[in-house]
């Protein structure tokens, strides 16, 4: 049938719209007899159009030969054309997939005969880099990057009007009621019909509320991740390119985004909160209004179930689409994902995400208290979270622990004991879990000391009574009230009650749950995971003035961030873009102000773990004592300096106490300039000693400072980074690293600059804990030595146990420095360095006057000190470096074999480093992939970091505490989200 010009689609009239049968032979010929076009075809899978990506003899590709469904006209290809070319010029750092034109600018486009009919083909602009399609895991950046781009494509088309426009079809949104029921009877399992009728119809309720407002404009109506195609010049999938306008129409606008939308939510790991930074960044670009961010979800929903409705008609009708059919399954999860939660608390999650909330709801004061004899004054409140000192030496973790709570305040006098409505509960986190609990409460929980009554606040209609449970009516609202099963309601459902109306006689010691939530909304579980409060919470009321306290104020402090930022030096950097908000931690367990646990992958500050009760007895008992300086006579630091001197073999014997392991390095460094009258020092390149000004001068780390090299004064020379992984010279060739730094020295030393000190980490732990290449120390040191200089060894990070093998990373290379540099474990958490050398350099240190440190040997630094030693030792913690480091190192050398990304597995106890590379043999670093793998098991409930110049090992340091299971859980979430993120051998 030949073309009408000025025709366009109707879905509805048209039986089926199958693909073009065009085979890739085909494609070759249409390329060279209408386009002049010697070249290979591919063929692309489509829905309804045949697309084949077009190589010239070498495979470079040329352009894409698209021959449109016959059933689309000349005017809405131009339409198509037109589109293109206007989001192309109005935003040129966007790729987008244009007509190519001929040098009069005429298209490359002409009419085809297929089996099908006549059809139109044209050649579009190849955009290299590939699609978002497959279920690899769509990062935080990815997800907002593609909002961005799909609020410039709509503000790129609000103008834009075209005869080709006025289409009917089925994936334009307004036609999505008439789409389901047309095609329905395809969708071949009852249940799965049932349920995407019934979404759809309660969808198209909303939307139809809506629609009057909604603006409608051109819109591309296919930026799926199917359409959006990633730079080819990232690391990472970050989209910059838009294909495939075949669906371009008028349509809602908002409608743009709910497509982009819901195309994410088949992704591995991605459900809806996951959406929300592509809500933000398309209302950041193009402003949603009110009325379009209520309408949002509900069109993601008309979204997904047309989707299952069209692929199954399209797989029935095109029995040769394998596209369509492989989209199957894909199309199903995204309408589960899109339907996991009631639509009203996802219209309140989205506005709450950009701003829009409506005012939280408050409760109207109740004539008469829900629970007669009871008083505000009477009532306990009980605080369950984060901050709450009755959560602390663990508690949150023991079962029980809110009715424990709840009894002792009883115990204690308190007439009743009440929670909090939407404050956390900590009590509901498990310690190690891939998804946060739901530990926000909807809702509170009364405890009853005496017997009482139970009454109705206002006049009202029961709606159900039974044993254990009562709801009745509350102006707009429902009141649930539940309690054990032993206790009957006084009413019955269907019945009215007056204000003050019995309506339950509760026992001493009776439990209450309270709860307030929208008669005309969903149910409301009691509990709700943080990422969905702010939608869950819009559903319902405090139901706390209905016992006589004042309503929780719900406000966040959310600019707590910003508030850091305006004061704090904003080069004293932090974790993650968005970080949480950790307030309390335990054993290797961290918990944020959300209620969620995270395990501590990177603290090798609290080697005894968080909140150890015997640092914490210690500490406070001496502040209730004493706490000054150390030029006073006390005991304690007698005592912690005899026992730091007895870890360390002959001749080290004398013990400086500093605050901080930048203060002992700079310390050290003086120690051996002064013992040696030499002020040159020799360092390695790629390490970190701190930030004072010594030990910066010999901090080589290009991470932690790009022009560390160039800026070193010029008493720090430098030799090469010992790495026997990615270094110089690598395995068995490591062992020339000895004899060439010795050489270095030895240079130094005849050009008559001797090198004063030596200093290195004794295990490579800015790179990972990367060994020393065996005797590469004996030959250093003596090196230095033999000139007159001194062995400095930087114990702060491996030093304290954390080997396992060895207490001292010295101990591993067989060697005894001169002066040893050790903070970080020591205090716990409690800032707290040393530095131990030999009686004799230590006096030297006279020669250049006086050494004083006011907190350094404090009562409480001391105290804190032998603490941890004692700790240490008697709960065997690097015995547990052996054992559960073990277990982890052969854990992730297994996950090695499996995952190409991981170059190597480094270290000793707990202190290692999984190194990723893009490449085994060039060992290119995997520096984007690393960061974000960290993001990705933050999210799966792990705090992990980069380290290395490169930022591409992960640094795995956790409390010497950690137990297997931890362990395994690290493991497992490794391995979870390398292949989320599409990693593999």
């Amino acid at each position: 049938m030949p073309h009408d010009e000025y025709r366009t689609i109707d879905f509805f009239s048209q039986e089926a719209l199958p693909v073009p049968q065009v085979t890739p032979a085909q494609a070759e010929g249409i390329a060279a007899q209408c386009f002049g076009m010697s070249a290979h075809a591919e063929a692309l899978g489509s829905q309804q159009d045949a697309n084949f990506l077009l190589c010239d003899e070498d495979g470079t590709a040329l352009a894409i030969l698209k021959i449109a469904n016959p059933a689309f006209s000349p005017t809405e290809i131009e339409a198509q054309d037109t589109a293109a070319e206007l989001i192309a010029a109005a935003h040129p750092e966007l790729r987008i997939a244009t007509v190519l034109r001929h040098p009069d600018g005429s298209p490359y486009c002409t009419t085809v005969d297929t089996e099908s009919g006549p059809a139109i083909a044209r050649l579009l602009r190849y955009l290299p880099g590939g699609a978002l399609s497959g279920p690899r895991h769509l990062s935080p950046g990815t997800v907002a990057a593609m909002g961005t781009i799909v609020g410039k494509v709509s503000t790129a088309l609000r103008d834009f009007h075209h005869p080709g426009l006025e289409r009917v079809l089925q994936w334009d949104l307004r036609h999505a009621d008439r789409v389901v029921a047309k095609l329905a009877e395809h969708i071949d399992e009852p249940d799965g019909r049932a349920a995407v009728q019934a979404a759809t119809a309660d969808a198209w309720a909303r939307v139809q509320q809506l629609a009057a407002v909604l603006p409608s404009q051109a819109v591309h109506l296919d930026l799926t991740d199917d359409n959006l195609i990633c730079s080819p010049d990232h690391r990472l999938p970050v989209p910059d390119g838009v294909i495939d306008f075949g669906d371009v129409t008028t349509s809602w606008a908002v409608g743009e985004l709910a497509v982009s939308l819901s195309s994410m939510l088949h992704h591995d790991g991605v459900e809806p909160h996951h959406l929300l930074p592509a809500v933000r960044a398309f209302h950041a670009v193009r402003s949603l209004s009110p009325e379009e961010a209520e309408a949002l979800w509900p069109l993601v929903v008309l979204r997904a179930a047309g989707l299952v409705a069209s692929g199954r008609h399209q797989a029935a009708v095109d029995e040769d689409n394998a596209y369509a059919k492989a989209a199957l399954d894909r199309e199903w999860h995204i309408f589960e994902q899109a339907t996991r939660l009631p639509l009203p608390v996802m219209v309140h999650l989205i506005k709450d995400a950009i701003g829009l909330a409506d005012v939280p709801a408050r409760a109207d004061s109740p004539a008469h208290f829900l629970v007669r004899g009871l008083a505000a004054d009477d009532i306990t409140l009980l605080d369950l979270s984060t901050g709450a000192d009755s959560m602390d030496h663990g508690a949150w973790l023991e079962a029980g622990t809110e009715d424990r709570l709840a009894a002792s305040a009883l115990a204690d006098g308190a007439a009743a004991v009440a929670t909090r409505y939407a404050h956390p509960r900590l009590t509901q986190a498990p310690a190690l879990s891939a998804v946060s609990a739901p530990t926000v409460p909807t809702g509170i929980d009364l405890w009853l000391g005496r017997p009482d009554v139970a009454q109705a606040p206002a006049a009202g209609k029961v709606l159900a009574a039974a044993p254990g449970r009562v709801e009745i009516t509350y102006g707009p609202r429902t009141l649930t009230l539940s309690f054990p099963r032993t206790v009957h309601p006084v009413v019955s459902t269907g019945s009215t009650v007056q204000a003050g109306e019995d309506l339950a006689h509760l026992p001493s010691g009776t439990p209450l749950h309270l709860a307030l939530r929208n008669t005309d909304g969903p149910s409301v579980p009691a509990t709700v995971r943080p990422e969905y409060a702010a939608g869950w919470l819009a559903l319902t009321a405090d139901p706390a003035p209905l016992i006589g306290l004042r309503a929780t104020d719900r406000a966040q402090d959310r600019d707590l961030l910003d508030r850091r930022d305006a004061v704090f030096a904003t080069v004293q950097e932090h974790y993650y873009t968005e970080p949480p908000r950790i307030e309390r931690g335990w054993r290797h367990h961290l918990l944020s102000t959300d209620g969620r646990s995270y395990l501590d992958i990177v603290n090798n500050v609290t080697p005894l773990g968080h909140g150890h009760p015997r640092v914490e007895r210690a500490v406070s008992r001496q502040l209730r004592r004493l706490n000054t300086n150390s030029r006073f006579h006390y005991a304690s630091v007698v005592e912690f300096t005899e026992r730091l001197a007895d870890l360390l073999p002959a001749p080290l014997d004398t013990v400086f106490l500093v605050n901080s392991g930048s203060e002992a390095v700079d310390l050290g460094l003086r120690l051996a300039i002064g013992a040696s009258g030499q002020h040159d020092v020799v360092a390695l390149r790629e390490a970190y000693h701190g930030w004072t000004y010594a030990s910066d001068a010999v901090s080589t780390s290009l991470q932690d400072n790009p022009n560390a090299l160039a800026t070193r004064p010029g008493w720090v020379h430098t030799v090469d980074s010992p790495n026997s992984y990615r270094g110089l010279h690598r395995g068995a060739d490591a062992l020339r690293y000895g004899p060439e730094a010795a050489a270095v020295i030895d240079e130094l030393a005849a050009s008559g600059r001797p090198a004063g000190a030596f200093l290195s980490e004794t295990f490579y732990g800015n790179a990972g804990g990367v060994a020393l290449p065996d005797g590469y120390l004996a030959e250093v040191y003596a090196a230095v030595r033999r000139h007159g200089g001194l062995a400095v060894a930087d114990e702060v990070q491996v030093g304290y146990g954390r080997l396992g093998h060895w207490f001292w990373g010295f101990e591993q290379q067989q060697v005894v420095p001169d002066v040893v540099c050790v903070a970080k474990a020591m205090g716990n958490g409690h800032p707290l360095g040393a530095v131990i050398t030999s009686k004799s350099v230590a006096d030297r240190y006279r020669e250049q006057g006086y050494f004083f440190s006011s907190t350094g040997g404090s009562p409480v630094s001391s105290v804190v000190g032998l603490t941890v030693l004692d700790t240490l030792r008697d709960e065997d913690l690097q015995g547990n470096a052996v054992r559960v480091g073990g277990l982890l190192k052969s854990r992730l050398e297994a996950l090695a074999d499996r995952y190409g990304i991981i170059g190597a597995v480094h270290g000793s106890g707990l202190y290692l480093g999984l190194e990723l590379v893009r490449d085994r043999v060039t060992l290119e670093p995997a520096t984007e992939e690393t960061a974000e793998l960290c993001d990705r098991v933050l999210d799966l409930g792990v705090i992990v970091q980069p380290t290395g110049d490169h930022l591409n090992i992960l640094k795995i340091k956790p409390p010497l505490c950690i137990d297997t299971t931890a362990v395994d859980f690290f493991v497992d979430m490794l391995d979870h989200a390398l292949a989320q993120l599409g990693h593999s051998r």
